[in-house]
């Protein structure tokens, strides 16, 4: 999923540097989207291994 975060984020940049504003909007949202839902996985998935060693 953070791959996806990351293309996207590409994706906005190059869309930002050729002027497509909307685009580069977009795919900016889609990336942090993305970015979040990686960052609340990786927080479960740690805290329940966590719970599983003790």
């Amino acid at each position: 999923m953070l791959h996806y975060a990351v293309v996207f984020f590409i994706i906005a940049l190059i869309a930002a540097v050729f002027g497509f504003g909307g685009v580069a909007a977009g795919a900016a949202g889609i990336a942090k989207i993305l970015f979040i839902v990686f960052l609340i996985g990786a927080v479960v998935s740690f805290l329940l291994s966590m719970g599983r060693r003790v």
